[in-house]
């Protein structure tokens, strides 16, 4: 007797899953995030070395040099930098979807540490004595050009240094010079000769001392550009690098060569599943029916957790995806074939169905914890897009393995205990011929 009911549940359950497909889809697509490799930008790995003589790299200090680029980053308004660090003293920086990558080099490596000096180049004042986050981009009241203002700790040792500045002999000496990343063996005279030369120096601006100042604001000046001003302000804001960050080798991935390839990707993997699909329905009719919805389920499954996971998508992930796929059809042949021999020795329908699935299930979870493992351990020592690989992989092993498993034995159990498919072994891609009587 038809049980239809079963049918109707079928039905029912595709439906919803067929609906929350449909609706979240879209959403999902247009929200998960690409890698370097898929939408371009910037990649660059920086060997860290100490900015004093008795200074040691520890973790310490190589966390507090990724929460300072991590600041800076956000002035490129970049989001979801991939920043780690590799070994004791190594730290690579990813940035997808960077157009200007020389800004981006010079504002992760410059180390922005800002100084006033005399024309002697003795450090009056440096970035300890400045208000974290007051430095902002504003505009000279007489001429309207763009400046950046500083707010100070201590207006009254301000006051002492522009005295002091004010007083020096001869005159013409009375010059605050500002700086950002003096090094040693810097001279102001020198570098104030390449300006009377027309020539830009390394100094932001060296403004005259006219008059002892005793405001907690001090302004810098010069020939900013209104972008160039509000970029120094966020660069102060964002502090000076703990460090120094020598750069080892840099990558970039044009916009255009990552899309390209995104496409060339997706159409791969699009004509690979839609050859995997049609094996399963010439093989194994019904039952490869369910199987092209299971993994049709598990790729809206895998792409949901991602989004969910804020994760970013590159080329390696895209390809572990596609080799999920090919783990949850292995998972389902093995399946299949099971059912098969079981009909093929004379049991029913719904007796090879339970027998099939009992003994198939060793099989795909030993295949799916050794890959797990596999994969642990490329995440574990592997670095990068390695690591990306790795991930997406176990993701994959897992959704399909809930898949394949557990939404074959829903949907085509459901078929089976229905009896729809009761001494109909076509259905399952076995001849009648073939079948030994009992």
């Amino acid at each position: 007797m038809v049980k239809r009911s079963k049918i109707v549940i079928f039905f029912v359950v595709l439906i919803m899953f067929a609906a929350l497909i449909g609706l979240t889809t879209e959403k999902i697509v247009k929200g998960t995030k690409l890698g370097l490799d898929l939408q371009g930008g910037f990649e660059v790995l920086y060997d860290v070395e100490p900015v004093k003589k008795d200074q040691k790299i520890t973790q310490e200090t190589l966390k507090s040099t990724v929460e300072a680029l991590n600041s800076r980053i956000n002035v490129l308004g970049v989001s979801e930098p991939e920043i780690q660090i590799e070994g004791d003293n190594r730290i690579r920086v990813q940035l997808a979807g960077v157009t200007d990558q020389n800004k981006a080099r010079e504002l992760l490596s410059t180390q922005a540490e800002l100084t006033f000096r005399d024309v002697d180049d003795k450090v009056l004042l440096d970035g300890s004595d400045l208000v974290g986050n007051g430095a902002k981009q504003t505009f000279e009241s007489q001429n309207n050009k763009p400046i950046v203002s500083l707010k100070l700790k201590d207006a009254n040792k301000f006051a002492k240094i522009t005295e002091e500045v004010l007083n020096r002999q001869p005159q013409g000496e009375n010059l605050l010079v500002i700086w950002l990343d003096y090094e040693k063996g810097d001279s102001f005279k020198e570098e104030q000769k390449k300006e009377l030369a027309g020539k830009q120096p390394k100094y932001i601006s060296a403004p005259y001392v006219r008059e002892v100042l005793t405001d907690d604001v001090v302004t810098i000046t010069g020939q900013f550009s209104v972008e160039e001003a509000q970029s120094l302000a966020k660069i102060l804001n964002a502090g000076a690098l703990p460090v120094k960050l020598d750069e080892v080798y840099s990558t970039s991935v044009g916009a255009k060569f990552g899309e390209k390839a995104l496409n060339e990707t997706i159409f791969a993997g699009f004509i690979g599943i839609a050859v995997i699909f049609l094996f399963m329905l010439i093989f194994y009719r019904v039952p490869g029916i369910i199987a092209v919805i299971t993994l049709s389920i598990y790729i809206w499954l895998i792409l949901a957790i991602f989004y969910l996971m804020n994760g970013v998508l590159t080329l390696p992930g895209i390809a572990a995806l596609i080799l999920g796929v090919g783990m949850a059809v292995d998972a389902n042949i093995i399946t299949y074939e099971r059912i098969k021999e079981e009909i093929r020795s004379g049991k029913s329908v719904l007796s090879a169905f339970k027998a099939g699935n009992r003994r198939s299930f060793t099989t795909i979870f030993d295949a799916n914890i050794t890959t797990i493992l596999a994969a642990a351990v490329l995440f574990a020592y592997g670095t990068s897009s390695v690591k990306g690989f790795a991930l997406v992989l176990i993701i994959s092993v897992l959704a399909s393995f809930i898949t394949a498993v557990f939404g074959t034995r829903l949907f085509l159990g459901l078929w089976v205990q229905s009896r729809v498919m009761d001494k109909k072994p076509g259905l399952f891609g076995v001849k009648e011929s073939d079948i030994r009587e009992l």
